[in-house]
This record gives structure tokens, C-alpha cells and sequence, in this order.
């Protein structure tokens, strides 16, 4: 047996939901909290982050945590780009900031929330931040409030960090930052005997140890096995409609294909949508579907 897909549902959860000494490790590392600044203790918190929103299923649920006597974590693992997926990671953040007032506190009591979001697509793509004239952002990116004349920053009570993982683009990693990036991306292609030699740190390896496949019980490798199938048969049922209309190049084929994709996105078409699908020819329909496919909605 070898090392199991870290991004995984039931994967992520033994790793990072049961291990503050991982989870430290790895939010030291992306958010550069080093020296005096480093996460020196997590308490985690209640599983309660998680809305139970339309288009969401394909979301591997969040980890909160807090560092004691500082800021509160809320930790999420996406694998597929869905509809509102940036305006779920922001409700959350919120929530979790207006959480930790209790009820009597005064407003000074809140304390700082960081969103930290790891994806296994790509939210800017470089090729279309560059064709909108736009800054390419980077692997793993920070982002906060700042006065947008000055560029001056003071309101940093809600911060979110991206990691988007393709982003790696299949190069060896070099820094501690793209090997997490590479456990996550490619795990179950490592082998524990090749590994040995490689600059893990210590919180990596124990991220690999405890994905490895031999240490899970019958009960926690059928866990993972079902958590897998699923995510796959819904990528796969996604890529198969929009091959059958890309292959056949004819408007009912691309009918299905576009309207599985906007399946597959979580993206809920209304009446006018479904009726210009039917009425759109098969250019029309080819080019919506690479919009779609491009920009993740419905424009």
C-alpha cells in the first residue's frame, strides 16, 4: 500500500482534523509565520462552519481552529470549482469572525479570522489574468482589506489565503511551500521507501505517515475508498457528457455536454437558459461551452 489522496474528505479530516501538530505545521508554512510570529499552539473548535448551501457537495468540509490567545483558522479543502464558491469562502470567514463574540462581549473582544483555502483548480488563471491586463497571482496568495488609493492597509480583522495547487505546474518543488503543494497534488503516486531522502519537514512527514494506506483500519480504508469513488464518478460524469458533444460535433451533443458542465459547477440554469440552449446552434453552443468552462458561470 502507499500514501492516500491527501485531498481526500476522509483523508483531510485524519490528517489535518486530528493532528494540531500537522495542521500548525502547515498553516505556519502558508501563511510564512516564522520566528516570533510563528502559530506556536492550536485548540481546534466545533465542526459548525460548513453551510448547507446548494452547489457546495463537491466541498471537502472546513477545519476551524484557534490559535490560543490569538486568531481563529478556518482550514477547507475544495476539489472542483462550484458556483459562488469565493462568495462561500468570504460567508464563512464572516461568520467565524462574528463568532467569536460571545454574547455581553463589547465589540473589542472579537478576534482576527484567516480563511485558508486550498484548490485543486486554478481561481486566477494566469493565461486570463494576463488577457484582462491584470497582475497573475501567485501559488499561494494573501489577501486583505487595504485603502485602494494608497494601498495602505488597516483593517486586517478578516484575512484569506488561496493555494491553488495546478499551479505547481508538474515542476519539481523546491521551497517547503511547494511540497506541500506536491503532497497534495500527488500523494498516492509517492512511495514511502523514494520519499525518505526528500527535505520534508517534520509536519510533512507525519502528514504522509498518517495517509498511509497500511496504517487504516478495514473501516477507515472503506471510508476513504467511498469518499474517492464519489468525487470520481462525478469529474468523470462531467468530462464523458462533454466529450460525447465535443466528439460528435452536433447541437444535441452539445446541448448535454454544456448543461452537464453546468451540472458539474453547481450552476442552476433558469428557464430562459434551458430555452436558448434548445434554440442555440451548434457554434453558439460550442462557444458558450468554453465560457463556461472558462469562467466557471453563466454570463
Amino acid at each position: 500500500m502507499g500514501y492516500a489522496d491527501l485531498k481526500n474528505d476522509f483523508v483531510f479530516r485524519r490528517v489535518f482534523g486530528h493532528h494540531a501538530e500537522v495542521l500548525r505545521g502547515l498553516l505556519n508554512d502558508l501563511l510564512d509565520r516564522h520566528g516570533a510570529r510563528e502559530i506556536a499552539s492550536l485548540e481546534y473548535l466545533p465542526p459548525d462552519q460548513v453551510p448547507e448551501l446548494p452547489g457546495v457537495k463537491l466541498s471537502i468540509v472546513d477545519v476551524k481552529c484557534r490559535e490560543v490567545g490569538g486568531a481563529t483558522f478556518v482550514v477547507e479543502m475544495q476539489v472542483l470549482p462550484v458556483t459562488g464558491f469565493l462568495n462561500r469562502v468570504v460567508y464563512n470567514a464572516c461568520k467565524a469572525y462574528v463568532g467569536t463574540l460571545k454574547r455581553g462581549d463589547t465589540y473589542d473582544a472579537l478576534t482576527p479570522v484567516v480563511a485558508v483555502t486550498v484548490c485543486d483548480f486554478e481561481l486566477w488563471p494566469d493565461a486570463v489574468q494576463r488577457a484582462n491586463g491584470a497582475p497573475e497571482v501567485p501559488m499561494v496568495s494573501r489577501w486583505g482589506m487595504t485603502e485602494r488609493l494608497s494601498g495602505a492597509s488597516g483593517i486586517p480583522q478578516v484575512e484569506y489565503v488561496f493555494c491553488e495547487l495546478p499551479k505547481l505546474r508538474g515542476r519539481r518543488p523546491e521551497t517547503v511551500i511547494e511540497r506541500w503543494v506536491a503532497l497534495f497534488s500527488a500523494a498516492p503516486m509517492l512511495d514511502p521507501k523514494t520519499v525518505a531522502g526528500e527535505p520534508f519537514t517534520t509536519a510533512q512527514r507525519e502528514a504522509l505517515e498518517l495517509a498511509n494506506e497500511a496504517t487504516f483500519s478495514e473501516l477507515e480504508l472503506d471510508a476513504y475508498r467511498k469518499a474517492r469513488d464519489e468525487v470520481h464518478q462525478m469529474v468523470q460524469y462531467g468530462r464523458d457528457s462533454e466529450a460525447r458533444g465535443e466528439v460528435r460535433g452536433e447541437a444535441k451533443g452539445l446541448r448535454e455536454a454544456l448543461r452537464s458542465v453546468c451540472e458539474l459547477l453547481g450552476i442552476e440554469l433558469t428557464e430562459a437558459q434551458h430555452a436558448w440552449i434548445e434554440g442555440a446552434d451548434a457554434p453558439e453552443l460550442r462557444a458558450k461551452l468554453a465560457e463556461v468552462k472558462r469562467t466557471r458561470r453563466w454570463t
